[in-house]
């Protein structure tokens, strides 16, 4: 999984904060002059972004940037929109009059980033109330600072960042008073849908874990002059989470399902272009077809340690009781990457790079916003040095209604790091973003081409090209893992439509797939609460890549070089599935050809 503080802070009408896209060049010039005039009309909407969004210029490493802040009022918003549909005109002008097969590639993706945007920005504001978590946000503002990478000089300037947060600061409002206005503004309209019930009270439940975050990450980097703000800006949180209680969420919905319309919009932006029950039905049978595999490599581990079942189940469930406690965990995943660097050299899965990969464990308060391993991409526009991150959380915090005792067991065990590592860190998520920071790439490609199906895609393929040559304990939960995303593919649009319910999810995910009752509890609210659509984007990219590469296979026979090709796709970064199988299709492989 991909998550960032690295964020582009869109003012949008349902958050102040979406994900960053990230992706590089298709280099399909032998040259790379072209991405001078390409950036030329990127750097018009980056310069959109950051005069809107400061904490993105911040993200990328523009220290200019660092002492101010968004004003997510709706004057703010609707002059953002006018001039990004002024730009969208002008890129449309450019489209026209450009020679540049790759510039115009680039300018369709700056197109396609706007129309999708304004495509969201009108449902939200004719359609929906928000739930603005001010907390969550307040939190990504600040981390974008308050981080390991980030140069020491820089980081004071969170404090300032901190106080216009507050109110505090002569010119600005605290953030809570404008999401306040937004909100009631919104509530004035007729016919519109409020936010789920269940999504506001769980991340309700974690604000407290957050704002208590914000405090530690001062007192980490030893700041000062940060404790005053910081108080008043907590008595502003929680008394907003308050008034979101008597006010938003008395009135929200207690249905979790979107409307059709806006679960297609979801889909839409996570690259996933066919229809759910189509996706959903090819899910069923990789489903079964993954549980077939895992039978015999359960069996063998039973027989080499004389376990009485040989169920796969039961054997996932005697590897997860060996596990493995607190800091220790580390050395335990940095080994088996040093393992794993050795599967790709000696089997020439990928050409690897000979800097070190960076593993570390997560805070509390990125725990309780992300309990589960994930990617932090690096900053894109001025990177200094910084280095994509694989966190990796431990003490996760229950869901509501779970026991304290009830903790999480799916990721600190030997057998399940394999797969992890090969995920999220090489030849997965790790290698996919510090590539494109150090072979250039055009910023259209690197900001706006992003969607989750090309990234998840590749991750899950490269636990695929690994699986083969892990231990058993390895392959199995590796299978397991690609079990779940199948398992996803179809429970999100399935839960969504109302043909399985959320009780009937967990008992899959406990049953089927062996998860903890907390894991279980985490993908049902990915499902329903958190992002709707996102868990399909896995095992959807992963059967185009898989496509692509039984196609390329065809075409190039015995000259097929895994290695090559595993190169070649990263060094297209994340470009959608359609623009990668045009490169392999009209550069590598008749490239190929000749070799």
């Amino acid at each position: 999984m991909i998550t960032s503080q690295k964020l582009i802070y869109r003012l949008s009408a349902c958050c102040l904060f979406a994900m960053v896209p990230f992706a590089a060049n298709s280099q399909t010039h032998a040259d790379k002059t072209w991405i001078i005039k390409s950036n030329t009309y990127a750097e018009q909407l980056i310069n959109l972004d950051q005069k809107y969004a400061p904490e993105y210029g911040s993200s990328q490493g523009l220290s200019a940037y660092d002492t101010l802040i968004s004003v997510p009022t709706l004057a703010n918003r609707l002059a953002e929109r006018k001039e990004e549909e002024i730009l969208a005109e002008k890129y449309k002008a450019s489209l026209q009059t450009e020679k540049d097969a790759a510039v115009k590639q680039d300018l369709n993706i700056l197109i396609s980033h706007l129309n999708l945007a304004f495509k969201t920005q009108d449902f939200e504001s004719k359609r929906k109330i928000p739930f603005l978590n001010a907390t969550s946000s307040i939190y990504e503002g600040l981390q974008t600072l308050l981080d390991d990478q980030t140069p020491e000089k820089r980081r004071a300037a969170a404090v300032i960042r901190l106080q216009k947060y507050a109110g505090l600061v002569r010119g600005f409002i605290p953030l809570t008073t404008i999401f306040k206005e937004r909100v009631l503004l919104q509530m004035k309209s007729k016919d519109m849908i409020y936010p789920s019930k269940q999504e506001m009270e769980v991340n309700l439940s974690r604000n407290a874990s957050i704002i208590n975050g914000i405090a530690d990450l001062f007192k980490k980097y030893k700041l000062t002059g940060w404790e005053k703000a910081y108080a008043v800006l907590k008595k502003q949180v929680e008394d907003y989470d308050q008034w979101t209680r008597s006010n938003v969420l008395s009135k929200a919905r207690t249905d979790f399902r979107m409307t059709g319309e806006e679960y297609a919009l979801q889909l839409e932006q996570y690259g996933v272009t066919i229809a759910p029950d189509q996706l959903a039905q090819m899910a069923h049978q990789a489903f079964t077809e993954i549980q077939n595999e895992m039978k015999p490599i359960a069996e063998q581990i039973a027989k080499q340690r004389n376990w009485p079942s040989s169920d796969y189940r039961d054997v996932i469930r005697n590897l997860k009781k060996e596990q493995i406690h607190g800091d220790s965990i580390i050395p335990i995943y940095e080994r088996h990457l040093k393992d794993i660097e050795a599967i790709i050299l000696e089997k020439q899965l990928v050409t690897l790079p000979t800097r070190p990969a960076i593993i570390r464990l997560a805070t509390t308060a990125e725990t309780a916003r992300s309990p589960a391993p994930h990617m932090v991409p690096p900053p894109f526009l001025n990177n200094t040095g910084q280095r994509g991150v694989f966190v990796l959380p431990l003490n996760m915090p229950p869901a509501p209604g779970e026991k304290e005792s009830d903790k999480y067991d799916d990721f600190t065990f030997d057998a399940a790091s394999w797969t992890i590592i090969a995920h999220e860190a090489r030849p997965g998520h790790e290698l996919q973003f510090d590539k494109m920071v150090e072979e250039g790439v055009s910023q259209a490609r690197s900001l706006y081409a992003f969607n989750s199906t090309n990234a998840e895609g590749w991750g899950l393929y490269s636990e695929y090209i690994t699986r083969p040559y892990m231990p058993l304990e390895g392959q199995l939960v590796s299978l397991d893992y690609r079990l779940l995303r199948a398992a996803r593919a179809f429970l999100d649009p399935e839960v969504q439509s109302g043909k399985i319910n959320q009780q009937e999810v967990k008992k899959i995910l406990m049953q089927d797939i062996v998860q903890s009752s907390a894991m279980a509890q985490q993908e049902v609210e990915r499902y329903t609460i958190q992002s709707p659509g996102q868990a399909n984007s896995y095992f959807y990219g992963f059967t185009k890549m898989i496509a692509l590469r039984k196609d390329t296979e065809a075409a190039l026979g015995t000259k097929f070089s895994a290695l090559r090709f595993h190169d070649f796709i990263l060094s297209q970064g994340l470009l959608p599935p359609a623009l990668i199988r045009n490169a392999v299709m009209t550069t590598f492989i008749p490239a190929e050809k000749n070799l």
